[in-house]
């Protein structure tokens, strides 16, 4: 810890008072904070319709709110309007197919620029830090979960923003929000999940140890080497979230 950041204190002072209460949310971005947390993180179905006063009752507030609430979710591209109201959004298999070579390639970008341009340095304390998560991770290995999506996805981001360019890693940020909820069925097998955490270390040790040449091509093998590749991811995810959602 860099105690350079911290004063010494004055114990001469008189005791602080209790701390100031931290100001409570609008209405309008509570509701918006919640639902989009239960959006992404897939708790609220594929078919479920977004209903204005049920979910002014769930959260205790008028309409206005919950209207404004789903008006920023669907500028966020997470909820569109369908017959009787909102939905969450899913996309088809040709958006699917779109999302998913665009985030190929804000992946690979990250590394590439270090490739092309020797005076551009992945941040060792980033990579460092992040890789020690994974090696705990390998130590013990979670269970399978849809929601070590997040995890596979703070991997990625961190990688990105690693690379110094952070238009990069918003843009991959972006573009992972959009695809969770139908990637987060990828990971319910052991074998996915133990899979991931070994070829995540092997990418991240390869960045950290200078040799990008080698970590690009593992990178890219890892997240979609061709475009049948990725058609397939794209297939799969879907098929998944079908068979665990009830849409099959």
């Amino acid at each position: 810890m860099d105690t350079g950041l911290y004063t010494q204190v004055d114990t001469d002072r008189d005791p602080p008072g209790p701390a100031p209460r931290e100001p409570l949310l609008p209405h309008r971005d509570r509701v918006y904070a919640l639902l989009r947390e239960e959006l992404l993180g897939g708790r609220i179905g594929p078919r479920e319709r977004l209903g204005e006063v049920r979910l002014a009752g769930r959260y205790g507030v008028s309409r206005t709110p919950v209207r404004e609430a789903l008006a920023w979710l669907r500028a966020d591209g997470l909820i569109e309007r369908g017959d009787g109201g909102y939905f969450p959004v899913v996309p088809n298999l040709a958006q699917l197919r779109d999302l998913y070579e665009l985030r190929v390639t804000l992946e690979l970008r990250g590394v590439a620029r270090a490739l092309e341009d020797p005076s551009v340095r992945h941040d060792p304390v980033l990579l460092g830090a992040e890789l020690e998560r994974w090696y705990a991770l390998r130590a013990a290995p979670p269970r399978p979960d849809p929601q070590f999506v997040v995890l596979d996805e703070e991997f990625h981001t961190a990688l990105s923003r690693a690379s110094g360019n952070p238009a990069l890693t918003e843009a991959l940020t972006a573009v992972n929000r959009k695809i969770r909820r139908v990637r987060m069925y990828d990971f319910l097998t052991q074998e996915r999940v133990d899979t991931t955490i070994t070829e995540h270390i092997e990418i991240m040790e390869l960045v950290r140890g200078g040799r990008l040449d080698e970590g690009h091509r593992a990178l890219h093998e890892h997240v979609g080497a061709s475009m049948d590749v990725v058609l397939e991811h794209a297939r799969r995810a879907l098929t998944q979230m079908a068979l665990h959602t009830g849409q099959a």
